[in-house]
C-alpha cells in the first residue's frame, strides 16, 4: 500500500527528523567532547580550546592509564564481574521463571513461590543486614561479593515469566508426546526461541554490573579489588590520589588531570557501546519470536 503524504504529513515527518537529529547530537556531544579531551594536550585543555576535535593530538593520557596497574586490575575485575554476574543471573532467572509460568495444576506451590518473590520487591533487609550476611559468609574482598547478592532480579524473572506464558501450550505438549521431560523441553524448545528475552535481560544485567560502584566500595578493602566504576568514583568524585604511586604522580606533571579522567571515562564506556549494537537486533525482532504460525 502506497502512503499518500499530504503537506501536513510531510511537515510532521521533517519536524520529527530534525528533532531526533538534534536530540541525537545532544546525546553524542558529551561522549565526543570527552574523547577529544582525552586525545588533547594539557595546554589545549587548560586553555579551553577543545570542543569536539582534539587539539595537539597525543596518546599520553592513554599511555598513563594503561600503565597504571591499579586501573588495569579494576578493569579486569569489572569484566570478571560482568561475565560471572550475567551468567549467574540468566541461569537463575530462567530456572525461576520457567516453573512459575506453569499453571497451578502443574505446579501446586506456584502461588507460594510467587508471593515469596513479590515480597522481595517490596521489602528488603537493608544495607546493614546485607553487609553482615556478606561478611559472615566469607565473601568480603572477593568477586563473589559483587555477584551473589544481586544474582536474582525479580523484575527480570517477571519479564521471562511473561514471555514463557505467551508461548502456545502446543509447544510443550508436542515435546512431551515425543518423550521429552521438563529439562529437555526447557533446553531444546523454550531457550532457542527466548533469544529476545534473554538478550533484554542480559543487557540489563551487563549495564547493572558494569555501572555499579557502591557495592565495590563497601565490600572491597583493597583498591586493587575495586570494580572499575568504584575506582573511577574514588579518583574522580572524591579526588583521592592516595592510590597512585610515585611514578604515577610524576606523570601528572606532564599530562592534565582532566585528560586522564576523560580517558578513563571514555575507556569505561567503550565495552557497553560495543556490545549494545549486537544485542539491538533482538529487540527489533520482537519479544515473541518463535511462536507457532498458521
Amino acid at each position: 500500500m502506497i502512503e499518500r503524504r499530504t503537506l501536513s504529513r510531510k511537515v510532521f515527518l521533517y519536524a520529527n527528523y530534525i528533532f531526533l537529529t538534534l536530540f541525537s547530537i545532544t546525546c553524542l556531544f558529551p561522549i565526543i567532547h570527552m574523547a577529544a579531551l582525552s586525545f588533547s594536550s594539557n595546554a589545549a585543555v587548560s586553555a579551553g580550546w577543545v570542543t569536539i576535535w582534539p587539539v595537539d593530538f597525543n596518546l599520553d593520557s592513554y599511555k598513563y592509564i594503561f600503565s597504571n596497574n591499579i586501573f588495569m586490575s579494576t578493569v579486569l575485575v569489572s569484566f570478571q564481574r560482568v561475565i560471572l554476574g550475567v551468567s549467574l543471573s540468566l541461569t537463575l532467572t530462567v530456572l525461576a521463571a520457567y516453573p512459575l509460568s506453569k499453571s497451578n495444576l502443574k505446579f501446586r506451590s506456584r502461588t507460594i513461590y510467587s508471593w515469596f518473590f513479590v515480597i522481595t520487591m517490596i521489602f528488603n533487609g537493608g544495607l546493614i543486614p546485607t553487609f553482615m550476611v556478606v561478611k559472615e559468609t566469607g565473601l568480603m574482598d572477593t568477586i563473589w561479593a559483587l555477584v551473589i547478592p544481586s544474582a536474582v532480579n525479580v523484575f527480570n524473572i517477571v519479564l521471562m515469566l511473561n514471555f514463557f506464558r505467551t508461548q502456545p501450550p502446543e509447544l510443550e505438549e508436542s515435546a512431551q508426546m515425543d518423550g521429552a521431560g521438563s529439562w529437555r523441553t526447557l533446553w531444546s524448545i523454550y531457550l532457542p526461541i527466548s533469544k529476545p528475552s534473554l538478550a533484554t535481560i542480559a543487557l540489563f544485567s551487563i549495564i547493572f554490573h558494569w555501572n555499579s560502584w557502591f557495592d565495590g566500595m563497601i565490600y572491597m578493602n583493597s583498591p586493587s579489588n575495586y570494580p572499575l566504576q568504584t575506582y573511577l568514583r574514588t579518583v574522580i568524585v572524591s579526588r583521592d590520589l592516595t592510590n597512585m604511586n610515585a611514578s604515577d604522580l610524576s606523570l601528572l606533571a606532564n599530562i592534565s588531570n582532566r585528560t586522564v579522567m576523560a580517558a578513563q571515562l571514555f575507556v569505561s564506556m567503550l565495552p557497553v557501546l560495543c556490545i549494545y549494537p549486537f544485542l539491538q537486533k533482538y529487540f527489533v525482532k520482537g519479544i515473541v519470536l518463535g511462536s507457532v504460525k498458521g
